[in-house]
């Protein structure tokens, strides 16, 4: 499976995207928006709640088709091969879906038993700056995060997630939101692992606050369906 997506070697390319709701054609979430991300540079788009940062989001994971435009990698449409797309990207929510079991299946989420290596797990683990809270838990992968991942803060909750896109060796990494619950300490953390990722993954950044975007290389305002660079 890994390995087996499309591979970025330029700029994903957005072109003349507008997305709106069937029932409000008149309400452009999204009005012909047009920019260039650069492989392994690193993007923020901020705006107010509703501005239409997360359709846009959307749309470049692939999850939802846009009314007119194109998003390509490098000079391919995505959605020629949205599995091999999905293979490209990893996706980092605002809330990690944890399941009532160890931090090795959580992390290993959605992949087979014996598909990847404890030194995959760990290596993943480090990069998203988890591994040493793990190494401190007393049964370390093995440990329970309890239902909905209650043993552990929000902070080791979404450092988790971190490490479960980082398994499937994604080149490009899209944050929707992902540090807003978090208190400035807990974020700040996360952020520096977040950047710690910067100039070896394409990242994509849809925040709220300034402060998570402060170590981007080229930041977004999205308002009224349109996308500026500030």
């Amino acid at each position: 499976k890994k390995g087996s997506g499309m591979r970025l070697d330029g700029s994903i390319h957005i072109r003349d995207l507008s997305f709106y709701y069937p029932e409000r054609p008149e309400n452009r979430v999204l009005d012909g928006v047009s920019l260039d991300i650069p492989k392994n540079s690193s993007v923020a788009f901020i705006g107010p709640t509703g501005a239409g940062k997360t359709t846009l989001a959307d749309v470049i994971l692939g999850v939802i088709e846009p009314v007119s435009g194109r998003v390509l990698c490098d000079d391919r449409d995505i959605r020629d091969d949205l599995t091999a797309w999905h293979e490209t990207v990893g996706y980092i929510p605002q809330d990690i879906y944890l399941i009532d079991g160890t931090v090795r299946e959580n992390v290993a989420f959605g992949l087979r038993p014996g598909e990847v290596s404890d030194e995959e797990i760990w290596e993943a683990l480090t990069k998203a700056q988890a591994a040493d809270f793990v190494r401190s838990l007393p049964q370390g992968l093995e440990a329970s995060v309890g239902p909905d991942g209650v043993q552990l803060s929000g902070g080791q909750r979404q450092r988790i997630g971190i490490a479960r896109a980082l398994l499937g060796k994604p080149e490009v990494l899209v944050l929707d939101e992902a540090t807003s619950a978090l208190d400035n300490d807990t974020e700040s953390a996360v952020m520096d692992a977040i950047n710690a990722l910067s100039g070896s993954k394409t990242l994509i950044i849809i925040a709220h606050r300034l402060s998570t975007i402060a170590g981007c290389d080229s930041v977004y305002e999205v308002s009224g369906g349109k996308v500026r660079k500030q």
